[in-house]
């Protein structure tokens, strides 16, 4: 050390702390011959090395401690600043060596009425005694005020006394015992003080935060650290340039996160992306912040909202099953080259080498204009390539079992993988014999696909296959795991082009004919086989050759949906027969049976399924016979939007909103698949067209939101023109309930000037058809405010029509109240003076109101 210590600052004398002979000697002679000379070098000695090893290595940070102490404040010179651990030993062997009497000498010098320079020297020859462990720490602290006083220090100017404030701290938190003194001393906030400075070196921050570190052992300081300013100092430390800081700020923050009510704060103060970078990028290379990382991410994913979060950094939870687990895994050593998706690159050899080099060297023999290699596939190969090389060296999951031994129970069952291994790790295991670690992994899978990349990902590695073959697996909580991944895979519509190649349809039509299937098994799997066979869903599209660019019109192009369900049956028939299980007149009878019983949700699917096999000629008998008739009644006749007023007051006001879309989702696509099968004379002449028109009015008439009415005035359209007997004009109801309010929604919602300009000209050619009721409908509808905002605002045609519906509007003296209300005097009045086309329809529209 370069700061000195005067002989004439001590206000006791030395003798009287009875040193050894030799020690004291040493002093007086230098206290005698240079009274600024450091007093640190007099007290070295041995020191025996087991005080040292005997700490914590889980409270005190396994890496070499540290004695470095900043340079001294008396020449400036840093040669002290690397001391190494034998300073702390000499210490250590001295002052032990001399009893409790330099223990005393030092912690007086750390009173406030002494010079800073004597505290500083005293402060840093106490934290070197601290650190021989246990039994040096228990002999510092008999001496009562020494808390307090060491705490003051971290008041100090000096970066040297901080530090070594901090050091001492760090010791003393470090014993089980003493943890409690420690914070109750007020050392917490006068950390968050010391951190908050500029001007700190690496070493301040890295003894301060480790004593935070230890003392986050305790859950009420957890709670007390993460609700104050330290969290944010915490997080932002985590991007410091000294490896060691972020080592102890990753520790603390563990800590903090084995609190569960710490997780909220934690997120919120940006933690997840900060932890996440330590285990997805190679650029960091300490394994303690690593660790420390890991372990808090896996805390915080136990809530299913951050666990989303963290796999939206690039990390995948992969379950841990035991390194045994793997050893029926059997890799095959000799195979032609193939993706992991099961593809196979073309063999362009025609026939074998003639010293065998096209079977010693199989990449030889690929086709390269066959091979299309995207980002996504060379990820799966690396994958593939990384995990399988653990698998078969016995390697894999070692270091995960390690860590997890002295981490808390979700760590012990779960890892965090890079997204490339982790895929790559879960489809692994999709192909082991353990039928816990194959549940596990699908239902890994399914909380992974929390976007599309991480779908297609999956794809690439072939995960598909594997769970498609899984559906037929004798256990049934393998089978709802895997069912559960397809579920949240068959999102994609790349995903589900993919499962229908592969064989996925029978295994579940399969599932669906089973009527032993549990309902949660039952529900899943109608929903992955209506997204594979939704004809609506873009991903039809590559079985439909509408014309493009001008190209050739396809014959079926006139009727396009006809034509994208053909096409999709024609070529899906060429691909794999088990489509031919579509046919069955079980699952038919099946699916209509949904249709009666089942969720607003459910009906949906079902109602998709049907559409999909109406327009499958064979299929067509097995609906007519199969009386599907009494599934769409039984979905036209639920009475929610008839009874809303009574239903909604023993309800939830969000429950029964979700209730509400739900079924008017469900009856306009009930609407649907019978507009689509009245095409077909042999549904038509077995139905009661009467009994549908009037379920059909009555839902029309109803509080079914206007969304979801178009279908419903479509098939109205469709019955009247196929029956002539019916009493009432269908026309005329569906021009009041859902052409004029469609209309008036598009004028007042519509972004587009040219969508509204239509909205109002096709409005204007229905009022002036002269039904009254027509016009009246546009008044109830509160049609009046947006035609008079339109006129305002819009171009001439609008404003010509919005006058004119406007006028009609104002010869009903009930609706004048409404028309001053909406302003259209002064608009008129603009419309007037400046002499625009439409002026002459505006002063007469004026003449028509009481001002």
């Amino acid at each position: 050390m370069a700061s000195t210590l005067p002989a004439n600052h001590f206000k006791f004398k030395l003798h009287h702390l009875q040193p050894p002979h030799s020690f004291n000697s040493h002093l007086k002679n230098a206290i005698s011959t240079n009274p600024r000379r450091n007093l640190w070098p007099l007290v070295s000695s041995c020191h025996p090395n087991h005080h040292f090893h005997s700490l914590n290595p889980k409270i005190f940070p396994a890496h070499t401690v540290r004695s470095r102490v900043c340079s001294g404040v008396g020449d400036g010179s840093d040669a002290s600043s690397h001391q190494s651990v034998s300073d702390a030993d000499s210490v250590n062997n001295s002052l032990s060596s001399s009893g409790d009497g330099f223990v005393s000498l030092f912690v007086r010098m750390l009173g406030l009425d002494n010079d800073p320079l004597d505290r500083e020297q005293a402060i840093v020859a106490l934290w070197k005694y601290s650190l021989g462990g246990k039994q040096y720490v228990d002999t510092l602290m008999q001496f009562r005020g020494c808390i307090a006083l060491t705490i003051n220090l971290l008041k100090s100017e000096s970066n040297t006394a901080c530090e070594a404030a901090a050091g001492l701290l760090r010791m003393i938190s470090s014993i089980n015992s003493y943890r409690d003194l420690v914070a109750e001393s007020g050392v917490i906030e006068e950390i968050t003080a010391l951190l908050i400075r500029f001007s700190l070196t690496s070493e301040v921050k890295e003894q301060s935060i480790c004593t935070l570190w230890n003392l986050s052992v305790d859950e009420k300081l957890r709670v007390k650290i993460a609700n104050s300013d330290l969290l944010a100092l915490l997080t932002k430390f985590l991007d410091d340039e000294d490896v060691k800081v972020k080592e102890a700020a990753g520790g603390v923050l563990s800590n903090l996160a084995l609190s569960q009510c710490n997780h909220s704060v934690m997120v919120e103060a940006g933690v997840i992306p900060k932890l996440a970078k330590f285990l997805t990028t190679e650029v960091e290379r300490s394994k303690v912040i690593r660790k420390e990382a890991k372990t808090a991410l896996l805390e915080l994913a136990q809530d299913d909202y951050y666990r989303i979060i963290i796999m939206e950094e690039g990390l995948v939870l992969a379950p841990l099953v035991g390194a045994a687990a793997y050893d029926c895994f059997r890799p095959a050593l000799h195979s032609w080259p193939s993706l992991p998706d099961g593809t196979e690159f073309k063999w362009k050899s025609k026939g074998p080498s003639r010293y065998g080099a096209s079977e010693l060297l199989l990449g030889l023999n690929i086709d390269d204009n066959n091979v299309n290699m995207d980002e996504s596939k060379m990820n799966a190969i690396v994958g593939r390539t990384q995990q399988q090389f653990l698998a078969r060296i016995r390697a894999i999951e070692t270091e995960d079992k390690r860590n997890s031994d002295l981490g808390s129970a979700t760590s012990s069952q779960y890892t965090l993988l890079p997204w490339k291994d982790g895929v790559a790790r879960l489809v692994l295991i999709l192909g082991l014999e353990d039928e816990s670690a194959i549940a596990r992994a699908a239902n890994s899978i399914a909380d992974a696909c929390v976007n599309e990349h991480m779908r297609i990902s999956f794809k690439e590695a072939g995960a598909i296959k594997c769970l498609v073959q899984l559906l037929d697996h004798k256990n049934d909580t393998v089978r709802l795991a895997v069912t559960n991944a397809l579920h949240k895979l068959s999102i994609s519509n790349a995903v589900c082009q993919a499962a229908g190649a592969d064989g996925l349809i029978s295994p579940l039509v399969g599932i669906l004919k089973d009527l032993k299937a549990p309902e949660s098994l039952m529900e899943k799997t109608l929903i992955i086989l209506a997204r594979i066979l939704d004809p609506t869903t873009e991903m039809k599209s590559k079985f439909y050759d509408a014309p493009v660019n001008g190209s050739k019109v396809h014959e079926t192009s006139q009727n396009p949906t006809t034509g994208l369900v053909r096409n999709m049956w024609e070529s899906c028939q060429s691909v794999s027969t088990a489509w031919e299980d579509l046919l069955d007149s079980v699952l038919i009878a099946r699916l209509v049976e949904i249709l009666k019983t089942s969720s607003p949700t459910l009906q949906r699917k079902a109602t998709s399924i049907l559409e999909f096999m109406a327009f499958i000629k064979p299929c067509r008998f097995s609906l007519v016979t199969s009386n599907i008739e009494s599934g769409l009644v039984a979905i036209f006749q639920q009475k929610v939007f008839n009874d809303m007023g009574a239903d909604a007051d023993g309800q939830e006001p969000g429950l029964y909103d979700v209730d509400i879309e739900e079924t008017g989702a469900a009856i306009s696509d009930a609407a649907r698949l019978l507009t689509k099968l009245l095409d077909f004379d042999e549904f038509w002449s077995s139905i009661n067209s009467k009994e549908l028109v009037k379920l059909l009015r009555e839902i029309l008439k109803s509080e079914i939101p206007l969304r979801y009415r178009d279908w419903i005035a479509a098939c109205l359209v469709r019955l009247s023109s196929l029956t002539s007997s019916l009493e009432n004009p269908i026309s005329t109801e569906v021009t009041f309930y859902e052409t004029i309010p469609r209309l008036i929604q598009q004028i007042e919602t519509s972004v587009s000037p040219e969508s509204r300009e239509a909205a109002v000209v096709s409005l204007n050619r229905i009022i002036s058809e002269g039904v009254v009721d027509f016009t009246r409908a546009v008044a109830a509808k509160g049609g009046i405010f947006p035609l008079v905002k339109l006129i305002e605002e819009g171009g001439d045609r609008a404003v010509e029509a919005g006058l004119a519906i406007l006028y009609n509007l104002s010869m009903d003296v009930d609706n004048h109240p409404a028309i001053l209300a909406a302003g259209a005097v002064p608009v008129l009045r603009r419309i007037v003076l400046s002499e625009r086309p439409q002026w002459i329809q505006a002063l007469r529209l004026l003449r028509m109101l009481p001002i």
